[in-house]
């Protein structure tokens, strides 16, 4: 059996033509898709966070509020961009909103993606130390972040406290027992997707990855989920880790579907992705669902992951992507032997 959820950009915009055109709507509707996913059966709701955009950006109170309306499903994140994160406040954050949700957060972060303004970090203040790069800082504070979240105390406390303290150094309060072990790390290239298992966290792979080998999207990613396993297992961890990957998938059950996606591109894309990073897109799927079913059974990294995570075309509004997940879960998922 393989787990199934949607993952969300929350893009809003005020053109008439979108049913989500403010950021009230994309956070309410995301909420609303959640529920309807969790009751479709659908296994996680997950969401994408990207700042100085007209996309979701701050993820705990949504991911708090899905908590509190939601019995279920899990909640995660895909990903929070860490090269803007204070790990500490971000500890009690993700604390609060797991106890929230009855231990169902599975929080992804990374490095981050390019954003819509120069160093967007810098902002937020924070910047790389001499001869620490963006992405240094970034993997800097998820390993603070690691460590914080374990409940371990480490901080002085004030021998004249305002309220009693417990005996020993201070852990940051709320602490949620067993987040540490649903953490995942968004891997853009085998090396970081290595660095992930090394350190213990679970594996989510997306529609993009930096162009390696020139092979296909799915034969590259595929052998990234390989290489981290191994990783894993060398690093001597218990338990076996999860990987998820995303996928912009539709099956063309009516009209509608065949308007909106029935001419949707089939095959991966290259581009710079910087001055120096070569990356490789996979393809959308969109075909009747036996035709569906043929294609993805060739999807090699589908197969190695335990989790797909269907991207939704959020401004279509909550009642279609509910019918899209829908589909997924009806009339392909059974064909593939995931349900």
């Amino acid at each position: 059996m393989k787990k199934i959820g949607f993952l969300s950009f929350g893009h809003w915009t005020p053109s008439p033509s979108s049913q989500t055109r403010s950021a009230g709507d994309a956070l309410l509707q995301s909420i609303d898709l959640a529920v309807a996913a969790e009751e479709l059966g659908a296994d996680g709701a997950y969401f994408r966070v990207h700042h100085f955009a007209r996309q979701l950006a701050a993820p705990f109170p949504l991911l708090a509020a899905v908590g509190a309306r939601t019995n279920k499903i899990e909640i995660g994140t895909g990903v929070i961009d860490m090269r803007y994160e204070n790990p500490l406040y971000m500890a009690e954050d993700a604390g609060a909103a797991d106890l929230i949700s009855g231990g169902r957060l599975q929080l992804g972060i990374s490095r981050g993606s390019p954003e819509q303004v120069i160093e967007g970090y810098r902002y937020f203040g924070y910047g790389p130390a001499d001869g620490q790069t963006e992405a240094e800082m970034a993997r800097r504070h998820t390993e603070v972040f690691l460590d914080v979240i374990q409940g371990k105390g480490f901080a002085q406390p004030n021998p004249n406290p305002m309220f009693p303290n417990p005996p020993g150094l201070l852990r940051l309060e709320p602490h949620s027992e067993g987040l540490r072990q649903r953490i995942w790390w968004g891997a853009a290239t085998n090396a970081t997707a290595e660095w992930a298992a090394r350190l213990g966290m679970n594996l989510q792979s997306s529609t993009l990855k930096i162009d390696e080998s020139g092979k296909p999207f799915h034969v590259q990613q595929a052998e990234q989920i390989r290489l981290y396993r191994d990783a894993w297992t060398a690093a001597g961890h218990a338990g076996t880790p999860r990987v998820s990957v995303s996928r912009s998938l539709f099956a063309l059950v009516n009209d509608q579907d065949r308007m909106y996606f029935g001419r949707s591109g089939d095959e991966d894309k290259v581009g710079m992705l910087s001055a120096t990073e070569r990356a490789i897109f996979g393809r959308s799927y969109a075909a009747e669902p036996d035709r569906l079913i043929e294609q993805l059974k060739g999807d090699e990294a589908i197969a190695e992951a335990d989790t797909l995570l269907l991207t939704v075309p959020n401004q279509l509004g909550v009642d279609y992507n509910a019918h899209v997940i829908e589909a997924i879960m009806k009339h392909v998922a059974p064909g593939m032997g995931w349900r």
